[in-house]
């Protein structure tokens, strides 16, 4: 019977304890608008690829509270979000700030862009 009764609390003891705005909507919908906007430019730092918002990680589900928490407490989207820059670097962001060491970033694109539109108007002249 112990046995039993181990093997059924297994699940129970797999999950995890994630603050209850992990995944409960703020009851104010202009909170919420401005929570989930920001969240949606937020990127997760455990996937990488993904947003909190759309992340299911421990780790998004804890930020989308904090985001949750601060916009409830009346901060506004950008003071959040320097919070969390400050908190956990600049790669939390989407758009990072344009600094030396992010400057590479931004310029990529429109270097990028230049070499491809040479490219094809070099093409285009000799037809």
């Amino acid at each position: 019977m112990a046995a039993v009764a181990l093997l059924a609390a297994v699940p129970v003891a797999a999950q995890t304890a994630l603050p209850r705005l992990a995944y409960t909507q703020l009851r104010d919908p202009d909170q919420e608008r401005q929570a989930r906007a920001l969240m949606e430019t937020l990127r997760c730092v455990v996937c990488q690829g993904q947003s909190i918002a759309d992340s299911d990680a421990d780790m998004a589900g804890e930020m989308r509270a904090l985001v949750r928490t601060r916009i409830a407490r009346g901060e506004g989207p950008e003071t959040v979000r320097a919070w969390l820059i400050a908190r956990y670097g600049d790669y939390v962001s989407y758009a990072p700030p344009i600094r030396g060491a992010t400057l590479p970033l931004w310029l990529a694109p429109l270097v990028l862009l230049a070499v491809g539109a040479w490219l094809a108007r070099g093409s285009f002249r000799r037809r």
